[in-house]
């Protein structure tokens, strides 16, 4: 069987390539199904067998799986936090990629396919059944569906879930939750000038976020926060607006947090509705509290030999951090988990997004040497 650092050293533009094949490949949350089948195809042609898009569009790779044999489960989500449903392109200048969601996810979700393609190809012996899966709906409203999918197929076997997932100087070992909603107001509005009075669902919204942006977050070293990240409404200048509608989150990595903020957000929402105002909460998106990694020994070991293998390919000893990924399911189940990057670069969720593509062979080394941790080689 071929080393795998073998393997890696011949391969290094193989992966560069297939990035830039993925890149191209648009995938909004929720429209991944080109990405998928693309996936799906080249980890047939590499020889995987039983690969598979299940009803999230997931794209499911298990490897020496059998009912009830514990499941070590390795992810990178290949949607993107951009809707655009056209390539976007991808450039090279100066040792660097270009091309929006490149770094987050589609490096990660490259390495990964190219870690399964050698044990497709090689087929070594596994300890336990190993799952590779480039899941769908991480970013946005997609709402953790394909993380969700996942969980609820293998969960009761789930030894562990690693998550490919940004860069490769920080491991997440702790879920931020978050509770997402749109809010709509509605008014009697009418004519800006023969109604003048009358109430503007705009001006009333406005005050009602005036009335959320009050909210003092808990100094408790927990880290709270909200955002109104879009307005909408109104008909035209002379028009007193009836409708108006803003999405609304808040995030924390503590729960007691989450609940204050979330009873003072109905206390608001309430008091408005008390003074005659119609108000309509829908609840679009809710991520879940994680678990601190000195709370369960299994968590505490996955998350140190995480930092130790990237600390041995990068030299660089990575922190420890909260963030909000697909492993806010696993960890809120208490099932062990970790969330880490495998390349480097700036500027996430921008369109003007680039990693150093140099820092994919230290990745495709990192990402190789957590999944064959789980392999007799």
């Amino acid at each position: 069987m071929k080393p795998m650092e073998e393997y890696i050293q011949e391969n290094q533009e193989t992966a560069v390539e297939l990035l830039r094949e993925l890149c191209r490949i648009p995938a909004p949350s929720h429209h991944e199904e080109r990405r998928a089948e693309f996936i799906k195809d080249w980890l047939c042609a590499q020889g995987a067998e039983g690969v598979f898009i299940d009803e999230a569009k997931n794209v499911i790779y298990p490897y020496e799986w059998e009912e009830g044999r514990p499941v070590a489960l390795f992810m990178a989500h290949t949607d993107t936090v951009f809707p655009d449903t056209e390539s976007m392109g991808v450039f090279e200048k100066d040792g660097k990629m270009f091309s929006p969601g490149v770094g987050d996810d589609t490096a990660n979700v490259a390495i990964l396919m190219m870690v399964a393609g050698y044990v497709a190809q090689y087929h070594p012996k596994a300890k336990c059944s190993v799952v590779f899966a480039a899941n769908s709906c991480e970013e946005g409203l997609g709402n953790l569906k394909g993380s969700k999918a996942l969980i609820k197929r293998y969960g009761d076997n789930l030894c562990q879930v690693i998550s490919f997932d940004g860069y490769m100087d920080e491991v997440c070992n702790c879920a931020v939750g978050s509770m997402r909603y749109r809010v709509e107001v509605k008014t009697e509005g009418g004519h800006s000038y023969a109604d003048f009075g009358n109430r503007n669902a705009l001006a009333e919204l406005a005050a009602v976020i005036q009335k959320l942006y009050q909210y003092q977050v808990p100094a408790d070293g927990s880290k709270t926060t909200y955002n109104v990240g879009l307005v909408k409404g109104g008909t035209s200048v002379n028009t007193i607006a009836q409708q108006a509608e803003m999405l609304y989150e808040f995030r924390s990595d503590n729960l007691e947090s989450m609940n204050q903020v979330k009873e003072y957000f109905e206390e608001v929402i309430n008091a408005f509705r008390a003074d005659g105002l119609e108000v309509n909460v829908e609840l679009i998106g809710e991520r879940p509290c994680g678990r601190k990694s000195d709370k369960d020994p299994r968590q505490e070991s996955l998350s140190a030999f995480c930092r130790d293998v990237i600390y041995e390919k990068t030299g660089k000893m990575p922190g420890f951090t909260s963030s909000s990924t697909d492993c806010n399911i696993p960890f809120s189940l208490g099932i062990p988990a970790a969330t880490l990057g495998l390349c480097l670069g700036e500027k996430p969720h921008t369109r003007e997004e680039w990693i150093y593509v140099d820092s994919l062979k230290t990745g495709f080394a990192i990402g190789a040497a957590l999944v064959l941790e789980r392999f007799e080689v």
